[in-house]
């Protein structure tokens, strides 16, 4: 009987071969955060992430790319998700606008975005009114959830 991590990384690693060069990563920093935020673009309520730009400028492979794949993970590590990023935009907290909270969730004003989010980052590296972010517009390519992989 084989591993069920070791099925995982064979899962990925397949995926990799019809999407070349594409990244894996997680949604949120808990494990429901993970899975509501997984729903959210399984229900087309998501279509955006943002991150600060200090997690990402020493690391290029964690830098989104417009056109390439990346896949999801549950939390466990699974694949989820394949997205195709489609807009990449460097830009200050304090310039996020309506349609980039909206796109990141759907249930949220700016408002309740900047609210969300200043709390978040300042509970993760901090945060500022002007703090640079790379906010990332994505498409879903797939659906993992109930692929036999």
């Amino acid at each position: 009987m084989s591993d069920p991590k070791d099925d995982d990384y064979d899962a990925i690693v397949d995926l990799n071969d019809l999407y070349p060069g594409a990244g894996t990563f997680r949604f949120g920093t808990t494990k429901a955060e993970c899975q509501a935020q997984i729903e959210l673009v399984r229900k087309g309520l998501k279509s955006a992430n943002c991150a600060p730009y200090r997690e990402l400028k020493d690391d290029p492979d964690a830098m989104p790319v417009v056109g390439r794949c990346d896949i999801a993970a549950n939390w466990g590590g699974s694949p989820a998700l394949v997205v195709r990023t489609v807009r990449v935009e460097h830009i200050r907290f304090c310039d996020v606008t309506e349609e980039m909270a909206e796109a990141e969730s759907s249930t949220y004003t700016l408002q309740g975005w900047q609210t969300s989010k200043e709390a978040f980052f300042k509970r993760n590296g901090g945060w500022s009114h002007d703090m640079p972010l790379v906010f990332e517009f994505f498409e879903l390519v797939e659906d993992l959830d109930g692929r036999s992989l």
